[in-house]
């Protein structure tokens, strides 16, 4: 009897393998075809949205029949990896990978994706496929004179054949384009008056830049009249830089006064190897309550979407020694990158710009540049965000209105350091360095949309 009853087990046991065999063979052998395609995108309302084409970069869902036993996807003819946990027989999530080939795409297999069983099965379908959306990260000049070459960095810029800029004003001749997408540049018309993002159009469409461009209503000190220069102190062999020390813009561009990084009086001799505190400039510190820019940057924004700004012409090579410390408020040694003005809890930032990628460059500026520092690279703020935290401009504004000293101010030091990575051993500065219009501006930056 027992043996009987084992046998009808194995047989069962035996013929419910096969089936499942079979079933599973059917439905690797079944037809395959897709009947729509979703765009996953977690930050949409929409998160799991039908469309009608899809850009480079962006993850999408399937949805069909006969996905079990798929093996290959080609979109526009790119072979493209998917993870086959991420499927089954009637939906599949994969990501158009960057490099997939657009206008290299050929004929054949542009605005297409293939799919490939393990059986051999094979089925195309017709669908659009385009670049990635522009994006701009950075504007070279962004408080520029009439006259001057603004140049635009981001992605997928290629083509641009109008700037759209604050005030509506539309710049649609001589722009020049980066084949590669990465740039574009405008010639910046008079009448320019408002302040805010500047937007191209180009072959992906449109980009927005931050709402930084011409922002005047943020300088806190242009050395024409806008804010007040602090200074005390002062002897002609110390570092306070002072209105005896302003000169006129080297370019004549109508940007007035500014000032030297390394007055005329000190690069006479140049600025000695470790030397701290070389020089110094300053706002004048009380009746600026920064809170008054609330109404343009609210309280609540991000310190990583809040920068300070200043305008720089180095016309010739600064390499190999010297960096810049910006100050918060005045309260620190002035030393630089490596002493105790370096600490975490400092509210310090810096900026080496012949120090680029890991390595030492011959740093040099064609006309006026915009350097923008977030207040996210602040020492202090950094580590809040490091540790998790959400610092927002309220407490820029706090801690520096709560400071003794409330000059805002930036330093030049030319002492031994390390900076991402690169040591530095410091040798005499003689180099001419000038700075102009300090600003704080909103830096947030902008994703574009095709929905929204």
């Amino acid at each position: 009897m027992k043996h009987v009853l084992y046998s009808w087990i194995i047989f069962y046991l035996l013929t419910t393998l096969f089936l499942t065999s079979c079933k599973n063979d059917e439905v690797v052998d079944s037809p395959i075809y897709i009947t729509q395609i979703y765009l996953e995108d977690i930050k949409s309302d929409i998160p799991d949205r039908p469309i009608s084409f899809v850009r480079t970069g962006q993850m999408i869902r399937i949805e069909g029949e006969g996905f079990i036993g798929l093996k290959k996807i080609y979109i526009n003819g790119y072979k493209t990896f998917f993870n086959l946990t991420y499927v089954t027989d009637n939906s599949m999530i994969v990501t158009v990978d960057k490099k997939t080939p657009i206008i290299d795409a050929t004929a054949d297999v542009r605005n297409t994706i293939r799919l490939v069983k393990s059986n051999g099965y094979e089925y195309v379908y017709k669908f659009e496929i385009l670049s990635a959306l522009p994006s701009i990260r950075n504007i070279n000049n962004t408080m520029p004179k009439t006259g001057e070459k603004v140049t635009v960095y981001g992605t997928a810029l290629n083509h641009t054949t109008s700037v759209t800029l604050p005030g509506d004003i539309i710049v649609d001749s001589n722009i020049e384009n980066d084949t590669a997408g990465e740039w574009f540049s405008f010639i910046m018309p008079a009448g320019v008056t408002e302040s805010g993002s500047i937007v191209s159009t180009g072959a992906n469409g449109k980009a927005t830049s931050p709402a930084y461009f011409n922002y005047k209503q943020g300088v806190i000190l242009d050395f024409d009249g806008t804010g007040v220069h602090g200074y005390w102190q002062w002897t002609a062999e110390g570092s306070m830089i002072n209105s005896q020390d302003l000169v006129t813009d080297p370019l004549n561009s109508g940007r007035g006064k500014c000032f030297l990084l390394v007055p005329e009086r000190l690069l006479i001799s140049g600025v000695p190897a470790g030397k701290p505190r070389a020089t110094e400039c300053w706002t004048a510190g009380n009746n600026e309550d920064w809170s008054l820019m609330y109404p343009f940057i609210p309280a609540n924004t991000p310190v990583s979407e809040v920068a300070f700004q200043f305008d720089i012409y180095v016309p010739e090579v600064w390499e190999q020694t010297g960096h810049i410390q910006i100050n918060l408020f005045n309260y620190f040694g002035l030393a630089g990158i490596g002493s105790s003005d370096d600490a975490d809890s400092k509210q310090v930032a810096f900026y080496v710009p012949w120090i680029e990628n890991g390595a030492k460059i011959a740093f040099h500026t064609n006309g006026w540049q915009t350097v923008t520092i977030p207040f996210s690279e602040f020492k202090k703020y950094a580590t809040l965000i490091e540790e998790g935290n959400e610092p927002t401009f309220q407490m820029v504004v706090n801690d520096r209105n709560n400071a003794t000293n409330k000059n805002f101010g930036m330093s030049f030091i030319n002492t031994d350091f390390t900076y991402k990575g690169v040591q530095v051993t410091s040798s005499t500065f003689n180099t001419r360095v000038y700075i102009d219009n300090w600003r704080i501006v909103p830096c947030k930056m902008f994703d574009q949309s095709d929905y929204e």
